[in-house]
């Protein structure tokens, strides 16, 4: 049996419309990653559905690690997501942003590539170790920098 994808959550004090133009423009989403990440556009317009583009950022053993990718979902102000690809994997990461008032939580869902038995367990603990601190720093340097703007 899978394992269910990690989801992240945080909430912040800003209203959704100070949040979204940081989460729906992958452009911007290397202002609030914790480690340097930018993107090329390759084909489309930049964010919309159906739009190509290179994605250049840091893991662990490489620092310039190169993912093609596609816009998947944008439904402004709701969800963003798009999947990626590297000569090994496919990733998808879906943002969901929900808003009351002058707060908004953002759930950021990682659907990972299929695996099973020992690579699902050894996945499992990379995660848990090195990629789930990044993941939630990431989030609180969102809520920093939308909160800075509200």
């Amino acid at each position: 049996m899978a394992a269910d994808p990690p989801v992240f959550t945080v909430t912040i004090n800003a209203a959704p419309d100070k949040v979204w133009p940081l989460v729906g423009n992958l452009d911007r989403q290397g202002e609030w990653s914790p480690k340097p990440y930018r993107v090329e556009w390759d084909s489309g317009e930049p964010n919309a559905v159906g739009s190509t583009f290179r994605s250049i950022g840091w893991l662990p053993q490489d620092k310039e690690h190169v993912m093609e990718g596609v816009v998947k979902v944008n439904e402004p102000m709701k969800i963003f997501e798009v999947t990626t690809h590297d000569n090994k994997d496919e990733w998808t990461n879906r943002y969901e942003v929900a808003g009351s008032g002058s707060q908004t939580v953002v759930k950021k869902t990682v659907i990972w590539p299929p695996m099973t038995g020992l690579k699902a367990a050894i996945r499992a603990a990379i995660f848990t170790v090195f990629v789930n601190r990044g993941m939630n720093k990431g989030l609180e340097l969102l809520k920093q920098k939308a909160e800075a703007t509200a």
